[in-house]
């Protein structure tokens, strides 16, 4: 009989699974529906029941569950309301160990899961201390330091999206703050910033080639690379409060590289290149050139995670 580790990450509308060797190949993945009505109470219960699914078809058994969910989770598996699932505060690890009757099972945050898998198979190969910035409709981050997460006390660490770059902000983040990373470098936020015009004296977005189109950050990342200067422009402010952004991640945790994944990193090199730059004028000197890489594992990582967390 085979042995397997299964990956489980949970998301808003769908749970994406992943059946992996001991050898930590994946084997299989499939998805779910998350099934959120009366607080989620049905959530854990198709997960454990598509595992027990899928082990039959297999015959095999399973030897470990590692978990991601979009919340803080502390150290033990305790879960600090997730508000998109409706769940409150509860010990989901100790549930779904009961519910399953496999006791090697971890839980932790979606965002610091799939750093860890782009630590283990993705953009972070070879290295051991990465943080990983997610550029979607927001911000999310993982901070991983020698192998481990960086959970913090309240299960809340590397929620780097929600730091401050900007004190003269004046419009409101989604989280309330004002002048988050988030308001600058997700996809609203670039748009955000072109929509906006830069600054007195800098192109006119009316000369762009954004000129009468629906405004995108593809679209955007895309005119900057054919060298439209305002585009250009809004990149180079992207660039600006990304690279600031993480020299301050830096200055605390000092990782050897910087993984960055999320929609917005389709656009490629680009993204690396003027974040590494403006990286280096505001980090000290001995955390200058550190390694940027784009992530590589995709919607797949936090399966992949999932599974470091318990495969050892």
């Amino acid at each position: 009989m085979a042995n397997y580790y299964i990956g489980v990450d949970v998301g808003g509308t769908t749970v994406k699974l992943g059946l992996f060797s001991e050898e930590g190949e994946l084997q299989e993945k499939w998805e779910i529906p998350t099934r959120t009505e009366n607080s989620g109470k049905q959530i854990l219960p198709d997960i454990v029941e598509s595992i027990e699914q899928k082990r039959q078809e297999k015959d095999g058994h399973v030897s470990g569950i590692g978990m991601g969910v979009p919340g803080p989770v502390t150290d033990d598996g305790v879960v600090l309301k997730c508000a998109n699932l409706g769940w409150g505060v509860f010990s989901a690890q100790n549930e779904l160990s009961t519910l399953t009757g496999v006791g090697n099972v971890k839980i932790a945050n979606d965002a610091n899961i799939a750093a860890l898998g782009e630590m283990w198979k993705g953009g972070g190969r070879g290295f051991d201390s990465i943080v990983m910035v997610t550029l979607g409709t927001g911000v999310g981050g993982g901070i991983i330091v020698r192998g481990k997460i960086l959970t913090g006390s309240m299960g809340a660490g590397g929620e780097i999206g929600h730091m401050k770059v900007n004190a003269e902000e004046t419009e409101s983040c989604n989280c309330g703050g004002k002048g988050c990373l988030e308001q600058y470098t997700s996809a609203t936020g670039v748009v955000r910033i072109a929509m906006k015009h830069l600054h007195p004296g800098a192109s006119r977005l009316e000369d762009s080639c954004l000129e009468g189109i629906k405004i995108t950050a593809k679209a955007i990342f895309d005119g900057a690379k054919e060298g439209d200067i305002y585009c250009s422009e809004v990149v180079e402010e992207f660039g600006r409060k990304l690279g600031f952004g993480l020299a301050n991640v830096a200055q605390a945790v000092d990782p050897e590289a910087f993984v960055i994944g999320g929609g917005v990193s389709r656009a490629g090199e680009i993204i690396l290149d003027v974040t590494k730059k403006y990286y280096n004028d505001h980090v000290m000197f001995a955390l200058q050139n550190k390694e940027f890489r784009l992530a590589e594992l995709g919607n797949d990582a936090g399966i992949y995670g999932a599974v470091k967390m318990v495969i050892g």
